[in-house]
C-alpha cells in the first residue's frame, strides 16, 4: 500500500486577484465629495499674495478672512465692506468671539501703511489674533507653480 502525500501546488488553482471594483467606487465617491466641498473652503476674492517658504499652520474649520484688495477696499469673506463697517462686520462673522483668529490677506501692491491701518482697526475692534496669509512654497521673485494654493502663516502679537 502506497501513501500519497498531497502538496499545496497540486490543488486546483483559485483566482487570487483582488476585486478592485468596490475600491474604485469608493474612490470615485470621495473624489466627487472633495470636488464639491473644496470650493466652499476658499475665498474667491482675487488678490496677488506675497509668498513664503515657511511651513503653514493648520487652518480652522470656519476661518474669518479679511482681504485688503489692490484698490485698498476691504472684503470680509467674499462680501465687500467699508473701513467704518469693519468692526460690525467682524462681530457678525466671528459670532462675537473676540478671540477668533482673523486671517488677513493683502494684495502684494498694498503699501505697508494701509496694511498697518487695517491692523490698527482690527486691534481697536478687540481682535488681537491676526494671521497673515501668503502663497506657500515659493520664494519672492520666482514664477508660481501651477498648483499653488493659498495657505496661512501666523504672525500675531
Amino acid at each position: 500500500m502506497a501513501i500519497h502525500i498531497r502538496h499545496a501546488d497540486e490543488s486546483p488553482h483559485e483566482a487570487s486577484e483582488i476585486n478592485v471594483t468596490p475600491f474604485i467606487d469608493v474612490m470615485l465617491v470621495l473624489l466627487v465629495i472633495f470636488m464639491v466641498t473644496a470650493p466652499l473652503t476658499t475665498v474667491n476674492v482675487p488678490v496677488d499674495l506675497p509668498s513664503s517658504t515657511e511651513k503653514p499652520t493648520p487652518r480652522p474649520d470656519a476661518p474669518v478672512f479679511l482681504t485688503v484688495k489692490a484698490d485698498h477696499n476691504l472684503a470680509l469673506g467674499e462680501d465687500d465692506i467699508t473701513m467704518d463697517g469693519l468692526a460690525a462686520a467682524l462681530e457678525t462673522a466671528s459670532r462675537g468671539n473676540k478671540n477668533e483668529r482673523v486671517f488677513l490677506r493683502a494684495d502684494r501692491t498694498v503699501d505697508y501703511g494701509t496694511l498697518m491701518g487695517v491692523m490698527d482697526r482690527l486691534r481697536a475692534a478687540g481682535y488681537l489674533k491676526i494671521a497673515l496669509v501668503n502663497l506657500q512654497g515659493r520664494e519672492e521673485g520666482h514664477a508660481p507653480a501651477a498648483a499653488m494654493v493659498p495657505s496661512d502663516t501666523v504672525s500675531a502679537p
